[in-house]
């Protein structure tokens, strides 16, 4: 069975296992990523003829080393790809398409988690601010859609899977559908921002939440390209991501009361582990504790 044919069916069994759309599309894409540098490299490409010596020449190749641009690629990025292929090849031994499992031997390289890249709170002040001076349709969905993200924590995906029916005023929470992990979560929301949520409302009672040019639900791509404009409006130096706005939510939750469990939560994370990137001490509290004098 050829790589290719494999992994379709390792698709499948992600999906059937409830498997979100990120981890699938994430799979696909790495192993796709060996299995084109198996043919440069002329070869075989049946799953049963893959031995773990192949593996190991893939990940310590350029193509996984280096990025698409020639520069050198994260240690977590590459992580991901070594978790892709141990899981991906697990699946080909225990489905009985390859005798062993070719990536037995992988294991994740020593890597810190790189610091959550939130906006400074000056750069977040100043989106705030050109937000609030939207006038057009389009302009007033980025201002709710945006200020969703940076006061609930949101990711893209979510914010903008979200629907009408979702959004609860009443009680001021959200329900979403599309997340990272898959399965429901529900966020809570702000009293201010539960006015602007009502205002983009209006009558409706069922659609998308946050609606594009041609009247269809708003795109991913769309969404990071506006964000793009409003930073540049705000005349932030390093411009914004979408996800710099989730940050700036959980390090804002973090500072404020200095409990992982809480941050977690707002967030919607599983594990402590993902939360605790958010744990690190900020710069005035150590300039402020070499102020501190002993009476001694």
């Amino acid at each position: 069975m050829q790589i290719e044919e494999a992994l379709e069916r390792y698709v499948e069994q992600l999906e059937a296992n409830g498997r979100s759309q990120h981890t699938v599309q994430q799979a696909r894409r790495h192993v796709m990523l060996m299995a084109t540098w198996l043919a440069a490299q002329k070869f075989e490409c049946d799953v049963q003829q893959i031995a773990h010596e192949h593996v190991a020449k893939f990940l310590a190749s350029n193509v996984v080393r280096q990025r698409a641009d020639g520069g050198p690629r994260l240690a977590t990025s590459a992580n991901a790809i070594r978790s892709s292929l141990r899981a991906f090849f697990a699946f080909v031994n225990a489905a009985s398409y390859a005798p062993t499992n070719a990536a037995r031997l992988v294991r994740r390289a020593s890597a810190p988690p790189p610091p959550p890249r939130a906006l400074a709170e000056a750069d977040a002040t100043k989106l705030v601010a050109a937000l609030a001076r939207a006038t057009t349709v389009g302009e007033r969905r980025d201002r709710v859609l945006f200020t969703v993200m940076l006061r609930c924590g949101l990711r893209l995906g979510s914010a903008i899977g979200l629907n009408v029916e979702d959004v609860d005023l009443e009680r001021a929470t959200l329900r979403l559908r599309r997340t990272k992990g898959g399965g429901e979560f529900i966020a809570f929301v702000p009293e201010d921002v539960v006015e602007l949520l009502r205002d983009h409302i209006g009558v409706r009672r069922s659609g998308p939440m946050f609606l594009g040019s041609h009247g269809a639900r708003l795109g991913g791509r769309q969404a990071r390209r506006r964000l793009a404009l409003w930073a540049a409006a705000a005349e932030i130096d390093d411009g914004a991501h979408p996800h710099q706005l989730r940050h700036s939510f959980a390090q804002r939750i973090y500072d404020r009361t200095g409990d992982l469990l809480v941050t977690g939560r707002a967030l919607g994370h599983r594990s402590i582990t993902s939360t605790q990137v958010y744990a690190r001490v900020s710069d005035a509290v150590v300039r402020n504790s070499l102020s501190i004098r002993s009476d001694k």
